[in-house]
């Protein structure tokens, strides 16, 4: 386990004297991760005795190298522990200042109402012109910041000439060593199943023995040395929902990073990787009554009453399959003779008292060959009960997906 992976699980069983150890070794390999200042401060402000005065230090170091990649997740805890720091110092007018800026970007953090009564309850107690109540600082900080840790190993001297290959002759192109990937061309990539996110970072030749990897419940650090001597550093913090962290892996290979995050929650779906909050936790309970839930959800009446618009491929728009059920299902009348709208006098004893609906397609489905049956049933089953197909030619070419009304969602149950 790599330090960084040390220290914020020292930090989650609160002991908090070895996260600062581990998070201060984690620096020395990357000095300028910005988590690593964060959880740092964290730890300090916490440990006993109490050290505020390096968790300020801290703050200001990651809200600075935050501000300049432009990471706004990360400027907002910099600054939250920056302002916590403050508060503990007794720096109350400072330390409102930092709570109104994260209140700027992002007002539904949650800390902030417990924190912004405390440090009001502060500036009242203090009489007037109270050097505590003044503020002194700017909303980012001019820091020195760390150095990247240069490699000083010496370099091998090479041959200027290609070396050639024994067996035929053949000059050889000596390899690349490290990241062969320009800074500004590594992207990253997802995607997800029910139960997994893939994330896939890509960038070729990343050092194993160099690489540092942080996977939390919320969020993910990654950061390697590039050929130029700086480090590239990569978060996603906080992810949309939460992860296992003890579940989810890494993987690098020749051509990228590849993070496999094990869902809190499965089944959930994630609409994007990243959120300006954490998803909120959800129950695991299930319902046994879900599936009714979901029936009645989605056969409930509109409040326009109207019939719902089922997918169709005909040209000539939705058809209504009520009133086609109807016409064909209505009792016989009496005096029609053979050939005529009525005629049929077993269906007057079939559908006595019956659904309609279900009456018209099961007297399609007794009538029907072997393939029309096949292709009713198989896009019936695999589109959840929301398309009914007769032609095998097309429903035998692959899955049918479910296709739900026109204003309805479809969910699973």
């Amino acid at each position: 386990m790599d330090q960084a992976a040390k220290g914020a699980a020292a930090l989650q069983a609160k002991d908090y004297s070895a996260a600062v150890t581990h998070y201060t070794e984690a620096i020395s390999i990357s000095p300028q991760a910005v988590d690593y200042y964060i959880k740092r401060s964290t730890a300090y402000t916490r440990i006993s005795p109490p050290d505020y005065s390096a968790a300020h230090s801290d703050a200001e170091v990651a809200l600075t190298l935050a501000s300049k990649r432009g990471k706004r997740e990360l400027i907002i805890q910099a600054q939250l522990r920056r302002a916590i720091a403050l508060f503990s110092l007794e720096r109350y007018g400072d330390a409102k200042a930092c709570f109104d800026w994260v209140k700027e970007m992002n007002k539904d953090e949650k800390s902030l109402q417990i924190w912004g009564m405390k440090v009001e309850n502060k500036l009242k107690g203090l009489v007037e012109d109270d050097v505590k109540a003044k503020v002194t600082i700017q909303r980012y900080p001019e820091v020195e910041l760390p150095e990247q840790k240069q490699d000083k190993r010496p370099i091998p001297v090479r041959s200027s000439e290609p070396s050639k290959d024994r067996s035929t002759g053949a000059e050889q192109t000596p390899k690349a060593e490290g990241v062969q990937t320009p800074a500004n061309k590594i992207r990253h990539e997802w995607y997800q199943t029910d139960d997994t996110v893939v994330v896939s970072l890509f960038a070729k030749g990343v050092p194993k023995d160099k690489t540092t990897i942080d996977i939390q419940s919320t969020s993910l650090a990654v950061s390697f040395p590039l050929p130029t001597g700086s480090d590239y550093d990569f978060s996603l913090d906080p992810f949309w929902g939460k992860v296992d962290a003890a579940a989810s892996t890494a993987k690098i290979l020749a051509t990228k990073v590849e993070f496999v995050l094990k869902k809190a929650t499965a089944g959930q779906k994630w609409p994007s990787l990243e959120s300006d909050t954490p998803a909120a936790p959800e129950s695991n309970e299930k319902n046994d009554d879900g599936a009714e839930e979901f029936k009645r959800a989605v056969l409930a009446d509109n409040s326009t009453n109207s019939v719902p618009s089922y997918p169709t491929s005909s040209k000539s728009g939705p058809k209504n399959w009520d009133k086609v059920a109807n016409d064909l299902t209505k009792k016989p009348k009496k005096g029609n003779k053979d050939g005529e709208e009525g005629a049929d006098d077993g269906l007057e004893e079939e559908f006595e008292g019956a659904d309609p609906v279900n009456g018209f397609f099961q007297q399609l489905y007794s009538h029907a060959d072997p393939d029309t049956r096949r292709a009713m049933m198989k896009s019936y089953q695999e589109s959840n009960g929301t398309a009914l197909s007769t032609n095998w030619s097309e429903v035998g070419k692959g899955k049918v997906e479910t296709q739900p009304p026109d204003g309805m969602e479809a969910k699973p149950w």
